[in-house]
């Protein structure tokens, strides 16, 4: 069983920065694929950036690329995501996960999720 907690969201103004950060016990951390997703009001939740195993591959959203990075250190049991640039649109719960097979962006084969973290982009 693998618990996740994730911290460092706010508020930030439009163009403005963010490091969301997520600790993760129990298991062994460097087994799982690590993912960002977020939920904004009343939409459906979406992939924003995902990171393997060994942090040797990542994956990132169209909307996300190039102002989004997904990090982490497995001697730590932490995943990060900086990010830049922030627009209004990136408004939403974020929610780190871990999926105990591959790099993926798809939401149900991740096997743990944090409560998120709400972070807000004002214009």
């Amino acid at each position: 069983q693998v618990q996740l907690v994730e911290s460092g969201g706010g508020l930030v103004q439009a163009g403005g920065s963010l490091r969301l950060s997520c600790a993760a016990s129990g298991g062994t951390f460097s087994n799982y694929a690590m993912g960002w997703f977020r939920q904004a009001l009343g939409k459906e939740r979406e992939f924003v950036a995902g990171i393997s195993r060994t942090g040797d591959a990542t994956n990132y959203s169209d909307s996300v690329r190039g102002r989004f990075f997904i990090s982490r250190v497995n001697a730590q049991k932490m995943v990060y995501l900086q990010m830049n640039s922030l627009e209004p649109e990136d408004t939403a719960v974020y929610h780190c996960a871990a999926n105990m097979w591959v790099l993926t962006t798809r939401d149900d084969l991740y096997d743990y999720w944090g409560q998120g973290i709400q972070v807000t982009v004002s214009s």
